[in-house]
């Protein structure tokens, strides 16, 4: 697998170190720099993956190559719906305790790293995976803690919208995301999302929206 990648990596290189990766207009506020600084890791908790594609759909359909490694399940259907572009993503769905060679060596040739390490991560190895992806231009969002995180996603809590009564079809999902991190992140805030609407697409929920608390449940696809 190593050999593949080294050699599938130089191939896809399309970021600038140090430019902001672009993030959709409804998810520019969870990020004090209003996109993806390549080189500050990212961390989203909470639960499910659906944050963490919607991260990377705008990159991907500007022509950024983008990575998804260890997102065990990953749903492709479920992606191009909140706006990723399949054509340039690149899966390594199980690696294994090699992940951090797996992601070093794909963040070398992609703009958007998606990461779910499999394991603790030692500070070592994050810093590690931190100075190539610095290095290469790469943005690197995390599913799970990462230690050094510059900023910290966490989905507080997740409703659905039509189901009500025991019958009916799941419509839109509504969530409730708290930021927070270091340096300029480190200021706590709140956002609502509709991930996705009615409609299929990204956007903010905000306080006069309307809120499905008579035909929401819990969220019961935790894989998204």
């Amino acid at each position: 697998m190593e050999a593949s990648l080294a050699t599938l990596a130089p191939r896809l290189q399309l970021s600038r170190p140090g430019q902001l990766v672009p993030v959709l207009p409804a998810l520019e506020g969870l990020l004090p720099e209003r996109g993806l600084r390549p080189g500050a890791a990212v961390s989203v908790t909470g639960g499910g993956t659906a944050l963490l594609l919607a991260l990377a759909a705008a990159a991907s359909t500007g022509g950024t190559w983008c990575a998804a490694v260890g997102v065990e399940g990953l749903g492709l259907l479920a992606a191009a719906e909140l706006g990723v572009d399949l054509t340039r993503l690149v899966v390594v769905e199980d690696a294994g305790d090699q992940w951090a060679r797996v992601a070093m060596a794909l963040a070398d040739g992609v703009g958007v790293l998606l990461l779910r390490p499999s394991g603790r991560v030692s500070d070592r190895v994050a810093e590690q995976v931190v100075t190539v992806t610095r290095r290469s231009g790469c943005a690197l969002v995390v599913s799970g803690e990462w230690p050094g995180a510059r900023v910290r996603l966490r989905v507080a809590s997740r409703s659905w919208e039509g189901v009500g009564q025991g019958h009916g079809r799941l419509r839109a999902r509504r969530l409730v995301v708290e930021a927070g991190g270091r340096g300029a992140a480190a200021r706590e805030r709140q956002h609502e999302l509709w991930l996705p609407d009615r409609q299929g697409a990204v956007r903010t929920a905000g306080p006069n929206a309307h809120r499905p608390e008579a035909d929401a449940t819990h969220d019961p696809l935790a894989v998204v």
